[in-house]
């Protein structure tokens, strides 16, 4: 078990895994980051980061947090006096790598001024930006190292409120570097892949790369970054958690075969249109929808109900076990009083 650290009103260890994004905003533009935000909330988000590249952006951290309710994250980079600026501005949790601050005292007076305030720090290592010394090492091993000297800085300045993040966009890299990590400290990892690309690759390596950690029992808050609308970070982020078992809220959850030629509905619609109708269902239910009865029934025994299609007529099933036959236009009616009446 992981080492509990509090963000605001969200745990980040201890068995809960929450589900982060990040505002690509201007911080100092308050209105459209917190509508962002608000965005990005009602997709499920659990804690927000935003970027504080100036004063102004500190600034505006305190209005931003008030219109918020969900704990925001300040990310700085080498400034500390940014980090105080946003402490003071009520965030929950402040991003920066102390081995970047400079002067140690810099860093003890931070990490009192933090401590104080029971605001934690996430050492967030990238590993396209590792200092020169560890540029000969295997890019695994440097990143644990790196987040490892800064997590010492932090604990010979009295403070242990961490959560450590190493970052990579080689996915094979990132993995390697978060096990060896694991096996050397109990704080709680902030796992991801950074700079993953557009949608449908940086969904792909997230996928890869976050799922892989998360199977293997690692990782106690996450990310998937996209160059894409925030929103979808969050919504991804969620469907990996739910793939891999580590959802802790009630869904529904659909599958449907890949279809072949034995298929004689629209399957790809039929389970479009039922994700639709579950979007919003805080049940956990699993529906299948399948293209025939060949292997459709007997291969969805583990769902509660489903619909293996048929010429004309297709059939109802729940537990495997056949229901009724219906005509494959009340499909859709039929699945969802199902759903409805569910408990």
């Amino acid at each position: 078990m992981t080492k509990i650290v509090k963000v605001g009103n969200v745990e980040i260890g201890g068995g809960q895994i929450s589900v982060q994004s990040m505002t690509n905003t201007k911080t100092k533009d308050v209105d459209a980051t917190v509508a962002q935000i608000a965005k990005l909330q009602e997709a499920g988000c659990d804690i927000v980061r935003v970027s504080v590249p100036d004063k102004e952006s500190a600034l505006a951290c305190r209005q931003i947090v008030e219109q918020t309710s969900i704990p925001v994250v300040a990310d700085i980079h080498f400034d500390y006096r940014l980090a105080i600026a946003s402490a003071d501005s009520g965030v929950s949790k402040i991003r920066i790598n102390p081995g970047n601050i400079g002067d140690i005292s810099k860093v003890k007076y931070l990490a009192s001024y933090l401590k104080e305030r029971n605001i934690p720090i996430r050492i967030g290592v990238n590993g396209g930006s590792l200092d020169a010394k560890y540029r000969d090492m295997p890019l695994a091993k440097a990143m644990c190292e790196s987040a490892l000297e800064h997590v010492r800085i932090l604990e010979e300045c009295n403070f242990d409120d961490i959560v450590i993040s190493a970052k990579s966009s080689n996915v094979a890299a990132m993995i390697q570097a978060y096990r060896l990590i694991r096996s050397e400290c109990d704080y709680p990892l902030h796992i991801g892949v950074t700079e993953a690309g557009t949608y449908t690759k940086g969904l792909i390596k997230s996928s890869i790369g976050i799922g892989s950690l998360l199977c293997d029992g690692i990782g106690d808050t996450i990310r998937v970054s996209l160059t894409d609308d925030p929103v979808k970070e969050v919504e991804a982020g969620i469907e990996i958690l739910k793939a891999c078992d580590k959802y802790s809220k009630p869904y529904a959850e659909v599958i449907a075969c890949p279809t072949c030629a034995r298929t004689n509905i629209n399957v790809q619609e039929i389970a479009s249109k039922v994700e639709e109708l579950c979007k919003n269902v805080r049940k956990n239910v699993k529906i299948a929808v399948m293209g025939c009865v060949v292997n459709g029934i007997g291969e969805s025994k583990g769902c509660d109900f489903g619909v293996a299609g048929g010429v004309g007529k297709s059939a109802l099933f729940a537990k495997g076990e056949l229901i009724e036959s219906v005509d494959n236009d009340q499909i859709l009616p039929r699945l969802a009083k199902m759903i409805e009446e569910f408990e």
